[in-house]
């Protein structure tokens, strides 16, 4: 039996080993993919060890964009990964998902435009998978993270649909409305790439995301500040850490 091993990947407002990690070490990772800009640490919480990348890089210096989601995510896989959290932000397209919440996405719609969300150029196709994605998102570590909530009283959206999009702009109005009749949920820019990525190589994959503010579909209301959002990250940190390392402590 194939022993499982945790990471956690940490966004915007989560890029603190110490927030997640004992004993941790700063480690570095060499791919077949490129640099691999990001940072990522060992370390034990709740007794178990666990890998921890900041997809972003510890001074958030990395834009969506620039990731280089391919050697993330095989670095992950070298370091005998088998599942993963990750966190992210999102903005809202319905009125019922409202900033400060938190949503367990289940589904996504990739609107990015990077062209290396395979790692068929360089891995043999053997070894990979290429089978249907009805479940991007683990269903194992779905209910984990659902019942991590429940246990801390914390009310999440238990199903919901994220657009990832390349960035760094946001929707204009009309994509938003576009993505709202799609019955979207929610707008990211990392989701879709690294669950892509982690089908694809074998890595059961969740999202803990935190909505910041409503999409640009609202017009009754004018557009969330950069320093609104960040009041949100702020208020919320608490409340992320403790689902996440509730789920590790289940896992």
């Amino acid at each position: 039996m194939t022993m499982k091993k945790l990471a956690i990947i940490g966004g915007k407002g989560f890029e603190d080993p110490e927030t997640f990690l004992e004993d941790y070490k700063k480690i570095t990772t060499e791919t077949p993919f490129g640099d691999n800009l990001s940072d990522f640490y060992t370390g034990r919480l709740a007794g178990k060890e666990l890998v921890l990348l900041f997809r972003h890089g510890i001074k958030h210096d990395i834009p969506s964009f620039k990731i280089n989601y391919q050697a993330n995510i095989y670095a992950l896989k070298q370091l005998g990964v088998t599942h993963i959290i990750a966190t992210s932000l999102c903005g809202s397209l319905q009125e019922e998902v409202c900033p400060e919440e938190i949503v367990v996405i289940d589904q996504f719609i990739d609107q990015t435009k990077y062209m290396g969300l395979s790692f068929l150029d360089k891995i043999p196709e053997a070894e990979l998978s290429h089978e249907p994605m009805i479940h991007p998102f683990s269903p194992e570590l779905r209910d984990i993270i659902i019942e991590s909530a429940v246990k801390k009283g914390i009310t999440v959206h238990t199903k919901g649909t994220v657009v990832s999009v390349e960035g760094p702009r946001y929707t204009t109005r009309a994509e938003s409305n576009m993505y709202r009749h799609w019955k979207a949920d929610i707008v990211n820019m990392t989701s879709a790439p690294e669950a892509i990525l982690t089908n694809e190589i074998g890595i059961q994959y969740s999202v803990v995301s935190l909505c910041t503010n409503y999409e640009s579909w609202r017009t009754d209301i004018r557009p969330a500040t950069t320093k609104e959002k960040n009041e949100v990250i702020a208020s919320r940190r608490s409340t992320m850490t403790t689902l996440i390392k509730e789920s590790v402590a289940r896992f």
